[in-house]
């Protein structure tokens, strides 16, 4: 037995080395392309054209078809020495974040900044010390040289400002939920539509690279017949800011009250429901679900507990999960196809299957199955269907240390300097907003809800119902 665990160790070091050289040094033998080692991205602000090249424009014909808004980077040698006027509606903490992107930006010059706090004023101003500062967003909007705002208010007052704004002639970004309710968004849409001003939505993944590539793959059919969709956003934490004074209470923490926000869907599950649609490529008929405060009991008027089932016309599922007493298994989109698995935002992606490892290593195996099949364990008499130890593989050679949002924000740049809308970006935010303000209201009402048939546009398998003039 002693000289079997010797021989043992000798091999597992082979091994080693053998599994170092296979991993680091031969992705193409194992039918990895070498691109995936090649595009990792090392920067927390993706680089564009590291970026356009290393998710295989060369195939742009592929690509566009699954992500179609990336031709909004189809003009960025044209508009060079070209700049765009933005004003911020809204720069508290989601409002700075996106500045800390567009300042970054040469094409891009915040003008104008508009908010009631003073304190989310004077942080602002650190990122553009030359803004202008407004109190009232239609002083901001009267001004004829700012071309587009970027509006990160408070979810229930999003509609207003952003009807106003179009109509005062200005591209719009605006953050997710883009509406209060089902009625807002559709009148939001509307209004782009017969606008025809340039409308983005705070729907980063869609600019992800481990999310457009992923969507190439699962389009391509590459992990089989889609058949489930798992999605959960996990946090421990009461969602709380520091208050300096009591009557600023709903102000500052407006996401726990219902007279502004819809929680935990309207801000966690509005990211991962579109990718719902994204990858199926259509919408679903109905939502159920169910809601609660069970452990954040301080007064808040939104739950912390959220379940929504999502059924599609074939009768796949679409899951959202949230609760944020347990951190444990953090966020994901779990897209769950026949003969494989795809985790984008881990970066990684799992066959059923997995191929043999080439002969060497084969061999290896079977010389450490053997030692092992000698020793004295204790086991099961039984084999229990437990989760596979399949480690999977990385979409892009490794995980990506940014969002999509830097990429998101210069897309609508740009976009904003051409005045052209890209292709379905306006489609994708609008539903993601309606699905998770159906799911709410499923939530609320303890009813299985079918989408409204006045609340359809022309996308996907949904048709706009049209209304006979009387």
């Amino acid at each position: 037995m002693f000289e079997w665990i010797i021989l043992f160790y000798i091999l597992r070091n082979h091994y080693f080395w053998a599994v170092f050289y296979y991993r680091c040094f031969a992705p193409e033998k194992r039918g990895r392309p070498k691109f995936y080692e090649d595009c990792i991205m090392k920067d927390t602000l993706i680089n564009r054209r590291e970026f356009l090249k290393n998710i295989g424009m060369l195939g742009a014909g592929v690509l566009l078809s699954a992500s179609p808004w990336l031709s909004a980077f189809s003009e960025v040698k044209e508009t060079s020495h070209e700049k765009c006027r933005i004003a911020v509606i809204g720069p508290g903490s989601r409002g700075r974040f996106l500045m800390s992107f567009l300042v970054q930006n040469p094409k891009v010059d915040i003008v104008a900044l508009c908010d009631i706090y003073q304190p989310s004023i004077d942080k602002a101003l650190k990122l553009a010390p030359n803004a202008k500062v407004y109190n009232d967003y239609h002083r901001v909007l009267e001004d004829k040289t700012i071309d587009a705002v970027v509006v990160a208010t408070p979810l229930n007052s999003h509609c207003q400002i952003v009807l106003d704004a179009f109509d005062a002639g200005k591209h719009v970004f605006c953050e997710k939920t883009i509406g209060f309710t089902m009625e807002e968004c559709y009148l939001i849409y509307q209004k782009h539509i017969q606008t025809g001003k340039v409308f983005f939505t705070g729907q980063q993944r869609l600019f992800d690279p481990r999310y457009i590539k992923a969507m190439e793959m699962i389009h391509a059919g590459t992990f089989g017949e889609i058949n489930a969709i798992h999605t959960f956003w996990n946090r421990n934490g009461d969602w709380r800011r520091e208050v300096p004074s009591p009557e600023l209470e709903r102000l500052i923490n407006w996401r726990l009250y219902r007279e502004y926000s819809k929680g935990l869907m309207t801000e966690l599950a509005c990211h991962q429901l579109q990718i719902g649609s994204w990858a199926l490529q259509k919408l679903p008929e109905k939502v159920m679900g169910h809601g609660a405060i069970t452990y954040w009991k301080d007064g808040r008027e939104v739950y912390d507990n959220v379940s929504c089932i999502y059924v599609f016309d074939d009768g796949v599922k679409m899951t959202f999960d949230s609760v944020i007493s347990n951190k444990f298994y953090g966020l994901e989109e779990q897209i769950m196809g026949n003969l494989g698995t795809v985790e984008p935002e881990k970066g990684k992606y799992y066959f059923e299957s997995v191929p043999p490892a080439p002969g060497f290593l084969q061999m290896i195996n079977d010389w450490e199955n053997k030692v092992f099949d000698s020793l004295p364990f204790a086991g099961t008499s039984w084999a229990p269907e437990t989760a596979n130890e399949n480690k999977g593989e990385f979409i892009l050679g490794e995980r990506p240390k940014s969002d999509g949002t830097s990429l998101l924000l210069e897309a609508f740049a740009e976009s904003v300097i051409t005045c052209k809308q890209p292709e379905r970006i306006a489609e994708e935010g609008y539903y993601a907003s309606m699905l998770c303000l159906l799911g709410d209201q499923a939530l609320q009402e303890e009813k299985v809800l079918y989408f409204p048939d006045e609340y359809k546009i022309d996308y996907l398998n949904h048709k706009a119902i049209k209304t006979e003039a009387v």
